[in-house]
């Protein structure tokens, strides 16, 4: 075993977190408070490789490795503890992924270069109304064929980027039943765009926190689709869906290391200058044990995430290991990220005293930003052990099955 980085990923971690740096940290106030991301950091951001980054060069991306694409996930949380600029990222990267993967030729031509220039955006589609975690089982949205295209009526909702797709352009992978009674084996993929269209009225919501980047949703009144917007093959569409979840959760293991760590740095700088009954708060067990303890639990949340990267490229590059050990190393990650993120940056906060309750101090953002990753984005908590306990246990143990 080697846990050492190459010196192509030592680079490639240089020059994320130069520019991540002195780019994206000096305006993540702003980017919370004005709740946008500004147009030249995502330009810049592309100039980089960095949008979609897993996309092939022939559509502009860089084609890197899931280990390379974490390493920057990291990089990006580290430098934007709100979390906006790494949900972009992440999005763009797990679900361009998948349409790179799946979509037609002529489709990915159309979309794929704005998607890796900056000029359009790319999200994904599943969540409804009435449905949560439940996509199969209460899932609305329906695609009917007609002719040569394809006619869909639903709606969807708490999806990431409705407000930059409809003003940038771009699409939204969207999962529809094109099959009745059959449950999973029943939905299909279709490409989105949501920019002027007559048939899609859209909604947003108002999140607590990763500001930067919206939230809403989009109703499809008989919204008619070419056959070149069908992702891969028909009735495919819950698999694909899964293998780009797992790899987006995979991505959020690394945000959250990111984030985490800029969280207990800026921790740690307060409780070795702050003083208190005489002496400096580092130096009283009280602070060091929780130190110790928070320091412990992201260190085992990199190890989780990059091994769960370096299983999934194993399994595109050599097919050493399959779709299951990726979901249950995803879900594992997903499972413990979020929520040793999450009380990290609440540590601090108690450190900071009162100010850890003003906006003088970033981690304010950074929990209301995470906290989206264990509420739901992604898989909430309880669906990642039903990942993990179906792994062991095998599917004649799933509680929902009927």
């Amino acid at each position: 075993m080697d846990f050492s980085w190459t010196e192509e990923q030592e680079i490639w971690r240089r020059t994320v977190r130069d520019f991540a740096q002195k780019k994206i940290k000096p305006k993540i106030r702003e980017i919370d408070t004005n709740k946008k991301i500004p147009e030249n950091i995502i330009k810049d951001m592309a100039k980089l490789g960095l949008l979609a980054p897993v996309v092939s060069t022939k559509y502009g991306g860089s084609n890197v490795d899931w280990t390379m694409a974490c390493i920057a996930a990291e990089e990006l949380g580290r430098a934007d503890i709100s979390l906006a600029v790494p949900v972009l990222y992440l999005v763009e990267a797990a679900w361009g992924h998948i349409f790179n993967r799946y979509g037609k030729d002529d489709a990915k031509e159309e979309f794929l270069p704005k998607v890796t220039s900056g000029n359009a955006f790319l999200g994904i589609a599943v969540t409804e109304p009435t449905g949560g975690s439940d996509i199969v089982g209460a899932a609305k949205t329906i695609a009917e064929k007609k002719d040569n295209n394809w006619i869909l009526n639903g709606e969807k909702l708490f999806i990431s980027g409705i407000t930059e797709s409809k003003k940038w352009g771009g699409i939204h992978l969207t999962l529809a039943k094109t099959k009745q009674k059959v449950g999973h084996k029943g939905f299909s993929f279709f490409a989105v765009p949501l920019k002027d269209n007559d048939h899609i009225e859209t909604t947003i919501l108002e999140d607590m926190g990763r500001m930067g980047i919206s939230t809403g949703g989009f109703s499809m009144d008989n919204l008619e689709l070419p056959e070149r917007y069908l992702i891969g093959e028909l009735n495919k569409g819950f698999y694909y869906a899964m293998e780009g979840f797992s790899a987006a959760r995979i991505l959020i293991g690394a945000t959250c290391i990111g984030a985490a760590e800029a969280a207990l740095e800026m921790g740690m700088e307060h409780i070795k200058t702050r003083e208190t009954f005489g002496r400096k708060l580092g130096s009283f067990e009280g602070i060091q044990f929780p130190l110790s303890e928070h320091f412990t639990n992201i260190e085992s949340v990199k190890l989780l995430t990059y091994k769960a990267a370096w299983i999934l490229d194993k399994m595109y590059k050599e097919n050493k290991y399959t779709h299951h050990d990726v979901s249950i190393a995803a879900a594992m990650t997903k499972l413990r990220a979020p929520i040793y993120a999450f009380n990290a940056m609440n540590e601090v906060a108690d450190w900071l005293g009162a100010t850890g309750y003003t906006k003088e101090y970033d981690v304010e953002m950074g929990i209301r930003g995470v906290r989206s990753y264990s509420i739901g984005a992604e898989g909430t908590m309880n669906i990642m052990r039903i990942i993990i306990a179906r792994e062991l246990l095998g599917k004649d143990f799933l509680p929902y099955r009927q």
